[in-house]
C-alpha cells in the first residue's frame, strides 16, 4: 500500500469507528427514551453502491445508512428538521419526538454521543492490558556524566524500585517523579544485580518542554532508559586509544572475544581486562553501505576514560546546506562534546538543550580529527517530522548517527477485569484531565493555534501510528477520541454541548426557545466551528504546502 493510500486507509478506519461509537450513544439512549430514530448515517451523501445493491437497510421506523463520504456521520430524530412531512408524523406522535420529552431525556440523549467517545476508551485499554501493552520498565540504561544520578552512585542496568517513598515498576513513574520535583533531594531504592541498594538524588534543573510543547523548568537527574550504543569519541590527539588504532566513530562489537552490547559493557569489558598489557578489541568502522570489521590491540589501563574515549552520543553524520550548523562550521564527523559548559553525555541531552533555546545563540564544544575548539551556532525555527506529525522547532541543521538502543522494557498485563478496568478508567481519566488542560491552554493563548490538526494532519498521524504497529494505532484513537469527547461537551452551539445548554435554559425557563432564538444561536455556532475548522486546515496545509505545491504542479502540468 503507497503512503497516501496507507494514510487515508488509516484516517477512513479510524474516523469510521469513532463516528460509529459517537452517533451510536446518540442512538441507543434515543430508543431507551422511545426517541424515534428516522435515520443512523455513517458519512454523508448517497448509500454506498448501486441500484438495489446499496448500503442502505430500512427496520422499522430506522434507515440504516453507509454513506460514500467517510468524513463524518449523523443521527436523524423525529421532529429535529422542521420537515413538512416529518412535523404531520412530529403531531400524530407528539411522545416519539426529542423535544417532547422531560429535559434530563433529552439532555441524556444529546450527551450520550460525546460520552461514549470517553467510554471507548475505556474499553480499548481494558482489551490492551489483556493482551499485554509492551513498556519500559524502571531500569536504567544511561547515567550522564557529571549528572545527579552519578553523584548518587547510580550506574546503567539498576532497576529502581522506590522513589519519593513511593514504589515504581515502569520507566514513566521515575521520569515523571523527577520531572515534577525540580531541586528536591529523593530518596531512592534501587537494585542492582539482585542485591538492594538505598541512595539519595540532588535532582537538578533544566528548561525542557511538558506534554503540551511548552518550554518550563522541570527537573533533571541525568537519568535515561535507552542505553547507550558503544560508539567510540576521540576528542584528544594524545588519547592512548589513537596509538592503538581505535578511531572517533568505531563501534565497539566485542573485547577479548567477549560481545560487548552497549557502553556500558564496554565500560566494563575494559575494567575487566585490567592495567598492563593489551587486550583485543573488535570494531566496525565505516558507513553502513561500505562498514567493514576491524581487529587491534589497545594498552590495558584499567577504564575506558584513561583510553582517552568518551561516547560519541551527538557525532554529526550530515550537515544541511545554508543551515545555523553549516553557517557556523560544523562539519561531518564532528563530535559535539558540551552545550554552554555543560556536557552531552546523550543525544537527548543535546536536543533538549536546542530545541528550547528559543533562538539563543549556544557555545558548543566541538571535536574534531582528536582537536577540541568552540563554535557558536544560533538554531532556527525549522519543520520537525516527530514520528506521527510535523511540528516547528528550533533546529541547527544538523542529523547525527543514531547512538541509543532500546532500554529494558517489561509488559504490563492484567487479565482480571476487576482489575483492568479500574486501570483502563484511571488511564482515560488522566488523559481525560491532559486534554482539557490542553484545551485550556489553546484557548488562553499559551498553547499555539498551529497545534490544531485537520483531516490532513488527523490522516497523517494515523498512518504513520499505523505504521508503527496495530498498539499504537488503537492509542491514537483512543486520544482523537477522547478530543472528540470533551470537544463536544464544549457549550458551542451546533456542537452537543452547545445542544444540551439549550436544553437546559429551556428547562429553567420552562418553555422552548423561540424559533428565531434558536436559529441565531445555531448560526453563532456554526461560525465559530466554521472558523476553528478553517484555522486546523489552514494549518494542515501550511505544514505541507510544499507537498502541496508539488501536486498542483503535477496535476497542472506546470
Amino acid at each position: 500500500m503507497s503512503g497516501g493510500s496507507s494514510y487515508l486507509f488509516a484516517f477512513v478506519v479510524m474516523l469510521g469507528v469513532l463516528v460509529f461509537v459517537h452517533e451510536l450513544g446518540h442512538f441507543l439512549v434515543a430508543k431507551l427514551f422511545g426517541v424515534r430514530v428516522l435515520k443512523f448515517s455513517l458519512g454523508f451523501g448517497p448509500a454506498i453502491g448501486f441500484g438495489r445493491f446499496r448500503m442502505r437497510w430500512i427496520r422499522g421506523h430506522t434507515e440504516y445508512v453507509v454513506a460514500a463520504i467517510p468524513l463524518g456521520g449523523f443521527v436523524k430524530m423525529l421532529g429535529e428538521t422542521g420537515d413538512e412531512e416529518e412535523d404531520l408524523v412530529a403531531r400524530a406522535h407528539p411522545d416519539e419526538t426529542l423535544t417532547g420529552k422531560p429535559t434530563w431525556q433529552k439532555l441524556a440523549v444529546v450527551l450520550a454521543g460525546p460520552c461514549m467517545n470517553l467510554i471507548f476508551p475505556v474499553l480499548v485499554y481494558t482489551l490492551l492490558l489483556g493482551v499485554g501493552i509492551p513498556k519500559p520498565d524502571s531500569t536504567l540504561g544511561a547515567v550522564e556524566p557529571g549528572s545527579p544520578g552519578v553523584i548518587a552512585g547510580l550506574l546503567p542496568g539498576d532497576q529502581i524500585t522506590f522513589l519519593d517513598g513511593q514504589p515504581v515498576e515502569w520507566w514513566k513513574d521515575v521520569s515523571t517523579t523527577i520531572l515534577d520535583n525540580p531541586d528536591r533531594v529523593l530518596d531512592a531504592v534501587y537494585e542492582r544485580e539482585g542485591v538492594r541498594h538505598e541512595t539519595r538524588i540532588q535532582v537538578g534543573e533544566r528548561s525542557s518542554f511538558d506534554e503540551f510543547g511548552t518550554v518550563q523548568s522541570q527537573g533533571w537527574a541525568g537519568l535515561e532508559h535507552s542505553r547507550l550504543l558503544a560508539m567510540v569519541a576521540l576528542p584528544s590527539a594524545s588519547a592512548p586509544a589513537l596509538a592503538g588504532g581505535l578511531r572517533s566513530g568505531d563501534i565497539v562489537k566485542s573485547v577479548a572475544g567477549d560481545p560487548v552490547d552497549d557502553w556500558y559493557g564496554f565500560e566494563t569489558a575494559v575494567f575487566g581486562a585490567g592495567v598492563g598489557g593489551v587486550f583485543e578489541v573488535t570494531v566496525d568502522r565505516g558507513d553502513a553501505d561500505a562498514q567493514e570489521t576491524v581487529s587491534l590491540k589497545l594498552p590495558a589501563m584499567g577504564s575506558v576514560s584513561a583510553l582517552g574515549a568518551i561516547p560519541a552520543a551527538v557525532l554529526v553524520a550530515s550537515v544541511s546546506p545554508d543551515s545555523p550548523a553549516e553557517r557556523a562550521g560544523l562539519e561531518t564527523g564532528d563530535i559535539v562534546l558540551s552545550v554552554d559548559g555543560e556536557p552531552m553525555g546523550t543525544f537527548s541531552a543535546f536536543s533538549n538543550q536546542v530545541r528550547t533555546s528559543e533562538g539563543r545563540t549556544l557555545d558548543l564544544r566541538v571535536s574534531r580529527d582528536g582537536n577540541s575548539f568552540d563554535l557558536d551556532v544560533t538554531p532556527e525555527l525549522s519543520p520537525l517530522d516527530n514520528g506521527l506529525s510535523t511540528e516547528d522547532a528550533y533546529l541547527v541543521g544538523i542529523s547525527v548517527q543514531s547512538t541509543t538502543l532500546p532500554g529494558e522494557m517489561k509488559v504490563d498485563q492484567s487479565l482480571n477485569p476487576m482489575v483492568s478496568i479500574p486501570r483502563a478508567t484511571a488511564m482515560t481519566f488522566d488523559l481525560c484531565v491532559t486534554m482539557v488542560r490542553g484545551v485550556g491552554k489553546l484557548i488562553t493563548g499559551e498553547v499555539s493555534r498551529k497545534n490544531l490538526a485537520g483531516p490532513i494532519g488527523i490522516a497523517q498521524i494515523a498512518g504513520n501510528a499505523l505504521k508503527m504497529g496495530w498498539e499504537y494505532y488503537l492509542q491514537v484513537m483512543v486520544f482523537i477520541s477522547v478530543n472528540l469527547g470533551i470537544l463536544n461537551l464544549l457549550p458551542i452551539p451546533i456542537l452537543d454541548g452547545g445542544q444540551a445548554l439549550i436544553y437546559s435554559i429551556e428547562g429553567i425557563r420552562r418553555q422552548p426557545m423561540s424559533l428565531r432564538m434558536r436559529e441565531a444561536i445555531q448560526q453563532v455556532g456554526l461560525t465559530m466551528l466554521v472558523f476553528i475548522m478553517a484555522l486546523a486546515f489552514w494549518n494542515d496545509i501550511s505544514r505541507h504546502w510544499s507537498s502541496v505545491l508539488e501536486w498542483l504542479r503535477s496535476g497542472s502540468g506546470l
